[in-house]
């Protein structure tokens, strides 16, 4: 796990893993949207335009539904929330604002809306390939206790750590997965209550820290959620490929007649897919709470784009050939 990767000299600002990754998915996706997009925008500097707005809209949209998830920790000092150096994005969040703006922009620039969603789809699932190895580096986003031959441990006062030596009501977890003796916690007082806190590493003793690096007090393993969402990332990116791949070069071409090969199908199709995987890849996280009828937040969510893809590709099948164009 590293969520820093190395401090600025001079002005002492670390470079966070999560957030560089993030910035390298955008770009990767910047490239392979101006590729494909080469036939039917007549500026490329329109597509640039366009994602450097949706990046602005990106980080403000992880930031603040990180903020909204666990708006507690921003309580005692609001003026926090903008601190994003300091970490605190949700992918999710961000993808959404973003859409929002790259719709705005297109419409307002009179481009072909549904042909450039299609592509940008395509764009998307290569930027979460990245966006979830940001996510490992940083030790969010991870997996449930397993003894899969491929599971990792991250460190003692990662997140992980921190979810499994406490328990999670929010979870349904009364117990944590791994007790640790009182001696490694500490009490701090918030509210009037004292709630007990993980010592900092190297407040620990030696005997301490070999207990929880390689003793019993180490990390459970558990799934790399992340990395199994960089492969789902990955997978689509490539499936969604193929199916634009599908469309007729012209109206009246052989192919015209395949099911959903209209513009703006393969853009619901990635709502479908991407639901789908992303339900089922939660019930192997163990980081998101229950909050509706037992399942995330993120699951809801899930079948709600399933259904909005699936919306979408039948309304963008029915229309006219002529809306080809658009």
């Amino acid at each position: 796990m590293y969520p820093e990767l190395f401090e600025i000299p001079f002005i002492h600002l670390t470079v966070k893993s999560y957030g560089l990754m993030m910035v390298i998915g955008f770009l990767s996706a910047v490239f392979l949207i101006r590729r494909l997009s080469r036939n039917i925008t007549p500026d490329p500097q329109l597509i640039t335009n366009a994602a450097l707005y949706s990046l602005i809209a990106g980080v403000v949209g992880a930031r603040f539904f990180f903020v909204v998830h666990y708006f507690n920790q921003f309580q005692k000092d609001p003026l926090s929330v903008f601190a994003i150096w300091q970490g605190g994005l949700e992918l999710l969040g961000g993808v959404i604002l973003a859409m929002i703006v790259i719709l705005l922009y297109l419409w307002h620039n009179k481009l072909p809306i549904r042909r450039h969603l299609d592509i940008l789809a395509i764009g998307l699932m290569l930027a979460l390939v990245f966006g979830r190895i940001g996510c490992f580096l940083n030790g969010c986003c991870f997996g449930i206790p397993t003894n899969l031959p491929w599971a990792v441990r991250f460190p003692y006062g990662s997140h992980a750590y921190r979810s499994q030596v406490n328990p999670d009501l929010e979870r349904n977890r009364p117990d944590p997965h791994l007790e640790l003796p009182l001696e490694f916690f500490r009490y701090v007082e918030e509210d009037r209550l004292w709630y007990p806190r993980l010592k900092p590493y190297e407040d620990l003793t030696q005997e301490q820290k070999y207990m929880v690096d390689k003793g019993p007090y180490r990390c459970l393993p558990v799934h790399p959620t992340q990395l199994y969402s960089s492969v789902n990332g990955a997978v689509l990116c490539l499936i969604l490929y193929a199916f634009w791949r599908r469309k007729p070069k012209t109206p009246n071409s052989r192919n015209s007649k395949r099911l959903f090969h209209k513009p703006g199908c393969t853009f619901g199709l990635m709502f479908v897919l991407y639901g789908i995987t992303r339900f089922f890849l939660e019930f192997l996280r163990d980081d998101n709470p229950f909050e509706f009828d037992s399942l995330t937040v993120s699951q809801n969510i899930s079948i709600a784009m399933m259904l909005l893809g699936a919306a979408l590709m039948v309304i963008f099948e029915k229309m006219k050939p002529k809306a080809l164009t658009s």
